[in-house]
């Protein structure tokens, strides 16, 4: 690679992942992950369940019992650091079971997170991604469909300057119409300079979004290719994820 490549920091990965290894207890669920992600990327991670998809996120985040190996996010070494102090840096997790406050508003969801850096959106901005919830602004979240909770999960990690979003399962158990609305809001995000390391069963949405993939078996990537190489990988993805 010639200097001038080493030295553009849009070639160099914002999130490096070396050999990262994970546990819940004695139950030893990563087995040395290797993967990155660039600036302005959608990589998703695909395989199937129990795979280690959903645990590579946690132990991204720091929010597994115990990890090993390496997570380099915009230079800083991150495996050692509380989960605190590596959301701070600029990563913000949107978990699968949207973890959206009952008795709560909307609106008060959407303003619980800290912000952890400057850049984050306006709540007028959020409104326009997800019109749905200006209109249920003072509903609790109870009250909320299972489409209106995902917009909110996701709302609420952009109000916090964060630029790497990870998204976990973000279409599971939606009508097709939310799914195409989470789709178009993933798509303005990268417009709008956020990198995103989405985990994803429903590969066809995958396949309208992503730029790379990631393919994870047991605790470990397996295989990856771009997007532009997808129609070439389909018989191995049909056998990988059984699509």
């Amino acid at each position: 690679m010639a200097k001038s490549e080493l030295a553009d920091p849009a070639l160099q990965p914002l999130l490096k992942v070396s050999g990262l290894e994970a546990w819940y207890g004695e139950s030893h669920i990563l087995h040395g992950v290797n993967f990155e992600v660039r600036p302005g990327e959608v990589v998703t991670l695909l395989g199937r369940n129990g795979a280690g998809k959903t645990t590579t996120l946690k132990s991204i985040m720091g929010i597994v019992e115990k990890r090993k190996g390496s997570v380099v996010f915009e230079g800083t070494e991150t495996v050692g650091l509380p989960s605190n102090r590596i959301a701070r840096l600029g990563m913000a997790l949107c978990p699968e079971e949207r973890a959206i406050f009952a008795s709560l508003s909307v609106q008060e969801n959407l303003m619980l997170p800290p912000e952890v850096k400057p850049g984050g959106l306006s709540i007028d901005r959020i409104f326009q991604l997800f019109p749905n919830l200006k209109e249920r602004l003072q509903s609790p979240g109870t009250k909320l469909s299972g489409g209106e909770q995902q917009m909110l999960a996701i709302g609420r990690i952009l109000r916090t300057g964060a630029r790497l979003l990870l998204l976990d399962e973000p279409t599971e158990g939606l009508a097709p119409v939310i799914i195409q609305q989470i789709g178009r809001t993933i798509a303005e995000l990268k417009k709008e300079g956020f990198t995103i390391l989405l985990v994803e069963q429903n590969f066809r949405f995958a396949a309208t979004v992503a730029d790379r993939y990631y393919v994870m078996e047991h605790g470990n990537v397996i295989d990856s290719f771009a997007n532009s190489e997808l129609e070439a990988n389909m018989d191995k993805l049909h056998d990988y994820l059984g699509v």
